[in-house]
Parts: structure tokens; C-alpha cells; sequence
């Protein structure tokens, strides 16, 4: 796999409402845990949308990642121009900082959100332009992420497509000995 596109919760979806909360520190390990297994086994590039949560928390990771792996690529691909522009500072300020680590960004339309297609003509464009997604996602505890997934899904009884998942058991399950980064 040479193209993974990472995507999962929001950070409110995970009762997460400030950057300093404990659990930021443990979903961090384990998607930098995840992540890592990938590059050692050749991955070139991560693709992320930019969106709140366990994508913005990755695109954090990436500073720590290249440093270690500096062959390893970000690549953040936006469903529409302008996104994240009415966020409130401190996560204007996340996306900036996830921004700062990426080796590319763009957005699949360019023109400000206009309608649903934007979204659905985004998700198309990941599945054609990854190999496999990651997702930190469990199906027992619904969220935005669902929609990604039938996608995927239905596009892996097509084509070859690796879906992976982090779930709330693997979440549950890490050990911290508090060295994160």
C-alpha cells in the first residue's frame, strides 16, 4: 500500500472539547501506533480531509512521523475551497498546524460549499486516489464516519481496497506509559 487516507471521529463525536483532555494523548498513541506499521511496510503517502478530531490529531502527528520516517508524506485533500474558514480560532489554529506538516494540499472543488454532490464527488476521489483507508471508527458507536464507510464498502466489491479500522476496543485496550511524541 503505497496511498492510505486516515479518517474516523470528530472530536466532539469522542465527548473531546479541548486539546488538553487525557484522551487526546491515547487516541494519539494508537493512530501514531497504526500509522507507523504502514510506513515500515512502504507507505508513501497519508491523506487526510482536515476535519476536527482524529484527522486534525494525525496531521499533529506528522511533525514526530517525518521526523522519524522522513520519506513518509501528508497530503490534505479538502471537499470544497474554504474549508474550516468559519471554525473558531483554536481550530482555525489546528487546521493551520496540520496544514504546516502537509506536503500537499488542495481541495477537490473549487468553488465554496455549494451542495451535498461536493461531498459525495470528494469521497469518490479518495477511494480512486488511495489504496486503503484507516479508520478510527467502531460500528457500535455510530457517527459521521458511517457514510465513508458504506462508501468504502461498496467500492472495495469492485476494486482492491484494504479497509481498516481502529475500534473502541483497540482504544480501551492501548497502554500509555506517557511518552507519546
Amino acid at each position: 500500500m503505497k496511498t492510505l487516507y486516515f479518517t474516523g471521529y470528530r472530536s466532539y463525536e469522542l465527548g473531546v472539547f479541548q486539546a488538553k483532555d487525557p484522551k487526546v494523548k491515547v487516541i494519539k498513541k494508537v493512530i501514531k501506533e497504526a500509522l507507523v506499521r504502514y510506513i515500515e511496510e512502504g507507505l508513501a503517502w497519508i491523506l487526510i480531509s482536515g476535519n476536527l478530531g482524529v484527522e486534525l490529531w494525525c496531521g499533529e502527528l506528522m511533525a514526530g512521523l517525518k521526523a522519524e520516517y522522513p520519506e513518509i508524506k501528508l497530503g490534505i485533500i479538502f471537499p470544497f475551497e474554504g474549508f474550516g474558514e468559519n471554525w473558531n480560532e483554536t481550530n482555525r489554529e489546528a487546521l493551520q498546524t496540520a496544514k504546516a506538516f502537509a506536503d500537499y494540499v488542495d481541495a477537490t472543488s473549487h468553488k465554496p460549499y455549494q451542495d451535498p454532490s461536493q461531498l459525495r464527488n470528494h469521497t469518490a476521489f479518495l477511494l480512486q486516489h488511495t489504496d486503503g483507508a484507516l479508520l478510527l471508527y467502531d460500528e457500535e458507536f455510530p457517527g459521521k464516519t458511517s457514510y465513508f464507510l458504506k462508501d468504502a464498502q461498496d467500492f472495495s466489491e469492485q476494486h482492491p481496497y484494504v479497509i481498516d479500522q481502529i475500534t473502541m476496543d483497540d482504544l480501551q485496550n492501548a497502554t500509555f506509559d506517557g511518552n507519546l511524541l
